[in-house]
């Protein structure tokens, strides 16, 4: 009867010591130190902060620009297939888009 016990004991002290090294695997993968660490000093965190926003910002740009090049692409092709009214409403846009790229700005002084 003592030796199951000490079976018993010995497989719950295993089971511990698997339990507690996965737990710390875990805690590594988590990154749980740095992430304590980044807590401690506000500055880097403010700082670490700010510059994910100007890369999210400047991402969006980017993107933002290169899909209006790609609308914009896609729009002048309907146009060369002469769909009416599409087609039309697609030449206004476009012309307004080139003018107001070749000008600079719309021209609100009414000459």
């Amino acid at each position: 009867m003592r030796e199951d016990q000490e079976q018993i004991t010995a497989g719950r002290i295993k089971w511990l010591g698997d339990k507690i090294d996965e737990l710390s695997v875990n805690l590594e993968k988590m990154r749980l130190t740095e992430y304590i660490e980044m807590m401690e000093k506000p500055r880097r965190l403010l700082y670490m902060n700010f510059l994910m926003g100007l890369v999210r910002g400047f991402g969006m740009a980017i993107g933002f620009t290169i899909l209006a090049a790609i609308v914009l692409w896609s729009m002048q092709r309907l146009v060369v297939l002469n769909l009416p009214l599409i087609g039309d409403f697609i030449a206004d846009i476009v012309k307004l888009v080139q003018d107001e790229l070749q000008v600079g700005g719309p021209n609100l002084g009414g000459k």
